[in-house]
């Protein structure tokens, strides 16, 4: 922009170097921005593209990061998985160890029961270990299928299996890898025999178990012989909640009985040295069954260790394009903040010059 000096009616010079000092101050107001908030884009406005760019990578790595806690969680929750099954291995060594020592001929009875009571003992802790095995007041070893979001994407998951391990059922739920190991005591039977005729007759005896709704482990069976030797079932009985065995609208004749057959599995109080020696050949099924259980929590620790690496991994790359994209150069902006300065000062002093060259003109009407 040229203008006349002797001119006063408008010092266009003077308007030049204002608009130039002007934009120079715009300029370092600018980089004070930045160096102050350490961003090159602090608003849509100094780089539309850049803006938008850098939003979205700043929003996936927020994901990532999430992501990447939900492993570390995951991982919580397989370690103390592993350590409720590592408890229960050693349990079931134990009573392997209690097995292999009922099942010597030399004992008696009396010392095999109380061996029995021992291992009765020992698997009444390992189904509290079971059932005392939590994350966040859930139950670990439910069989079910737990599912963590170990990325940012939707379906970015991994599923997650752990075992039922209890007493009757050590390991998969699926296929012959569930083991129960009560299954190794035999069952039991008691008998009697009544004498029919009119009236009613009153019998009892014990056996060890409870009949409760749903009950699979007693079975009990009621058969009429009679004076012929011809046995009939009776399908008409009740217990009633005294634990009392009713028959009712049963004809019996004078020389017909009946016996009442109560079959029961047998407990490890009484086991027999034939249930302990096939009690070992069970724990060892159970033993290595527990062992793919916790084999399997190695396996899903070893895939979230890498799911870790990759994780971190990609949180710094995004992190490092957002960055170079959205931050400030330290650097590069104190090198133009020094250039800046000049061109202000020499702003100022063009402003000044250019304000007092009208008053030249004075000297003209001297």
């Amino acid at each position: 922009m040229f203008g006349d000096l002797t001119r006063v009616g408008a010092n266009f010079h003077a308007m030049e170097a204002w608009s130039n000092l002007k934009r120079v101050n715009g300029d370092i107001g600018q980089i004070q921005s930045r160096l102050s908030t350490g961003k090159r884009i602090n608003s849509a406005e100094d780089d539309t593209s850049g803006y938008a760019l850098s939003k979205h990578l700043e929003s996936r790595t927020r994901g990532l990061s999430q992501a990447l806690d939900n492993v570390g969680t995951a991982k919580n929750v397989l370690n103390i998985a592993e350590g409720g099954y590592q408890s229960q291995m050693s349990i079931l060594q134990t009573v392997k160890e209690k097995m292999t020592q009922a099942a010597d001929g030399s004992l008696s009875d009396a010392q095999r029961g109380a061996i029995g009571d021992q291992v009765e003992a020992l698997l009444k802790e390992f189904d509290d270990i079971s059932s005392d095995t939590k994350f966040n007041d859930n139950a670990l070893f439910t069989g079910t299928t737990t599912t963590f979001q170990v990325g940012e994407q939707n379906g970015d998951t991994l599923g997650v299996i752990l075992s039922t391990s209890t007493r009757d059922a050590v390991g998969e739920e699926t296929g012959a890898n569930v083991v129960n190991i009560d299954s190794i005591l035999g069952t039991r039977i008691e008998n009697e025999v009544v004498s029919g005729g009119d009236g009613s007759a009153d019998v009892s005896f014990g056996i060890p178990a409870n009949f409760t709704t749903g009950d699979a482990d007693t079975l009990f069976s009621v058969t009429k012989t009679d004076s012929t030797g011809t046995e009939s079932a009776f399908t008409n009985f009740t217990i009633a909640a005294d634990g009392v065995l009713t028959i009712a609208n049963a004809d019996i004749s004078d020389g017909d009985s009946f016996s009442l057959d109560f079959t029961y599995q047998g407990t490890f109080s009484d086991m027999v040295q034939s249930e302990a020696q096939a009690g070992i050949t069970k724990l060892d099924s159970a033993i290595k069954s527990l062992a793919k259980s916790i084999q399997s929590v190695g396996d899903y620790n070893a895939r979230l260790s890498s799911k870790e690496e990759s994780l971190s991994l990609a949180i710094s790359n995004t992190e490092a394009t957002r960055s170079r994209i959205e931050d400030a150069d330290f650097a590069k902006e104190q090198m133009s903040m020094m250039k800046l300065q000049i061109l202000q000062q020499t702003s100022v002093s063009s402003f000044s010059q250019a304000n007092s060259a009208p008053q030249m003109v004075l000297s003209l009407m001297r």
